[in-house]
C-alpha cells in the first residue's frame, strides 16, 4: 500500500513544493530557480524513488536468506519512519534535500517490499490460494494510490500548509505492521527448506492451517527440497547460468518489463492532460482522476477474486491484449480529435492492467522457481521493473515529442508481443505444486532426464503421522527410478 501511495503522493502538492524548493534557493541564494532548473529538481524529487527502488530490488535476496522473509518485512519498516522524519520536517528545517533523501529512502523500501510481501504470501498460502493472495498486493497498490488522491483532494490535505504532513502519513499505516507483523509466524517453507527446522515448520503450519491436516504440505515441501541440487541459495548470476530454468528466466524477464513497457506508467502521468483535453473543466479534474483509482481498485479486486476460477494466463493474455487494443484506440482518437474516446481508453487501459499484469507477473515469480532459485528470481525481477519504471518516464516525454499521437503504437506493440510470448510459452500454474511447475518447464529446458536423474536416489526426510500433524522420525530412503 506505502508503495501506492508513494506513486501517487507527490502530483497533489507539485506546485507547492516547487514553490517551496524556489523559496529555499532565494533565502539561500538571493536568487530563484528558472522554469528549467526548477522543472528538473522536481523532477529528481519524483524519479529518486525509481533509483531507490532499484537499490532496494538488488537486496532483497541478501536479506531474505539472513533474516527470513517476515523478519525482513519487520526489519525495513525502520525506514519509513526515517524518510517520514526527513520529508515531515524538511520544511521547518529549510530543506529541499531532506524531501529527495526521504523519497529515495522510501524507494528503498518499496524496491524490498514489492519483492518479498508476494514472496511470502506465495510461500504461506495453500496451492488452491495461492493465487488469490498473490494478487492481494496489486489491490492494496491501488488501494494507496486510491487513499493519496483522496487526500490529495483541495477539501482534505491538498492545501499548501498540509503538503509536510501528506508526505509522512506513510508512518502511520507502518506503526500498525510493526504491532501486527512480528505476531505472524515465518515462512514454512523458508523454515524447513533453508533452516531446517523441523519444529518451526510444523509450529507454523498448524498455525496458517489450524483445522487442516498438514502432512501432505509437509511431503510436498521435502519433494521440492529432495529435487534441488543443492540446498544453498542460488545467486543472481549463479541464476542466469543455470540452464535448468532458462525459459523461467526468460518468462520473469518479459513479463515484468512488459509490465512497465505496457504505457500504463505514462498514462497515469499525462490522465490529467488527458481529461483536460476532453473538456473537463480543470478545477473537476481532481475528481475525475480520484474515479480512475476507484476504477483501479475495483479491477483489481475483480482480478483477485477470478483468478483462482479463470488462472493466470486469461488474465495476462486478456489484460494486456484489452491494454494494447485501447493503447491503438488512444492514437486513433487523438488523430481524428476524438477526446471522449480517448477518455474511455485511458480508463480501459488502467483497467485492464489492473485485472492482470498488475498483480500476476509478481505471482508467477513465485511459482516458476524453487526455493533456492527465488530469491534471486525476485532480485532479477524487480531490477528489470524499477528499471523499467525509470526508463518509461525518462523516455516517454522525447518519445511523445518525436512520434507525436503514433507513440501509443509503442505501447501497443509491447503489450501484444507479451501476451503473444504468454499464450505459447507460460503453461498454466494454477493448483500446480512449485515441483509441478518446475517439471512443466523441465522438457523445454532440455533438462527432463537430469531432473528424473534428482529425484532418483535421494535422501528423505519422512514424518510419520501423529494425530494429522505428524512426529518427527529421521530416515534415509532410497528410491528407486
Amino acid at each position: 500500500m506505502l508503495y501506492g501511495y508513494n506513486l501517487a503522493v507527490v502530483n497533489s502538492p507539485a506546485e507547492y513544493i516547487k514553490a517551496f524548493y524556489n523559496q529555499t534557493m532565494v533565502a539561500r541564494t538571493g536568487t530563484g530557480l528558472d522554469d528549467k532548473k526548477l522543472t528538473l529538481f522536481y523532477s529528481v524529487t519524483v524519479s529518486v524513488f525509481a533509483i531507490g527502488g532499484m537499490a532496494g530490488s538488488l537486496m532483497v535476496g541478501i536479506l531474505v536468506t539472513r533474516f527470513g522473509r517476515k523478519g525482513t518485512l519487520v526489519r525495513i519498516t525502520c525506514l519509513v519512519f526515517i524518510a517520514g522524519a526527513f520529508m515531515g520536517f524538511s520544511r521547518t528545517f529549510g530543506s529541499p534535500e531532506m524531501i529527495i533523501v526521504g523519497r529515495f529512502i522510501t524507494g528503498v523500501h518499496s524496491g524490498i517490499s514489492l519483492s518479498v510481501v508476494p514472496m511470502y504470501l506465495g510461500e504461506i498460502a495453500p496451492k488452491n490460494l495461492r493465487g488469490f493472495l498473490g494478487l492481494v498486493p496489486s489491490i492494496f497498490i491501488c488501494l494507496g494510490v486510491f487513499i493519496a488522491q483522496i487526500l490529495g483532494l483541495h477539501e482534505l490535505l491538498g492545501k499548501e500548509e498540509h503538503w509536510p504532513l501528506f508526505l509522512s502519513l506513510v508512518v502511520i499505516p507502518t506503526m500498525f505492521q510493526l504491532m501486527l507483523l512480528p505476531w505472524f509466524p515465518e515462512s514454512p517453507r523458508y523454515l524447513l527448506i533453508e533452516k531446517r527446522n523441523v519444529h518451526a515448520t510444523i509450529t507454523a503450519l498448524k498455525w496458517y492451517r489450524s483445522k487442516v491436516n498438514i502432512q501432505a504440505e509437509i511431503e510436498e515441501m521435502q519433494e521440492e527440497q529432495r529435487s534441488m541440487s543443492s540446498d544453498q541459495t542460488v545467486s543472481v548470476i549463479g541464476l542466469l547460468k543455470d540452464r535448468s530454468v532458462r525459459w523461467q528466466v526468460i518468462t520473469i524477464v518479459v513479463v515484468n518489463i512488459g509490465m512497465q513497457l505496457s504505457g500504463i506508467d505514462a498514462i497515469w502521468f499525462y490522465t490529467n492532460t488527458i481529461f483536460e483535453n476532453a473538456g473537463i473543466p480543470v478545477p473537476q479534474i481532481q475528481y475525475t482522476t480520484v474515479g480512475t483509482g476507484a476504477i483501479e481498485v475495483i479491477a483489481g479486486c475483480v482480478g483477485c477474486f477470478t483468478i483462482e476460477r479463470l488462472g493466470r494466463r486469461p488474465l495476462m493474455i486478456g489484460g494486456f491484449t484489452f491494454m494494447g487494443i485501447c493503447c491503438a484506440g488512444i492514437t486513433l482518437s487523438l488523430m481524428f480529435q476524438s477526446h471522449y474516446i480517448s477518455v474511455a481508453c485511458v480508463v480501459g487501459i488502467i483497467a485492464g492492467f489492473c485485472i492482470g499484469p498488475a498483480g500476476v507477473p509478481f505471482l508467477i515469480t513465485a511459482e516458476l522457481f524453487k526455493q533456492s532459485h527465488r530469491p534471486a528470481a525476485y532480485t532479477v525481477a524487480g531490477c528489470l521493473n524499477w528499471l523499467s519504471n525509470f526508463t518509461i518516464g525518462f523516455v516517454f516525454p522525447f518519445l511523445q515529442m518525436s512520434a507525436g499521437a503514433y507513440c501509443y503504437l509503442v505501447f501497443f506493440g509491447v503489450c501484444m508481443a507479451v501476451a503473444v510470448y504468454v499464450f505459447f510459452i507460460v503453461p498454466e500454474t494454477k493448483n500446480k505444486t512449485f515441483v509441478e511447475i518446475s517439471q512443466m518447464f523441465a522438457a523445454r529446458n532440455g533438462m527432463l532426464e537430469e531432473e528424473s536423474s534428482e529425484l532418483g536416489i535421494a535422501k528423505n526426510l519422512k514424518l510419520a503421522k501423529t494425530n494429522g500433524y505428524g512426529a518427527v522420525d529421521l530416515e534415509y530412503e532410497v528410491i528407486e527410478k
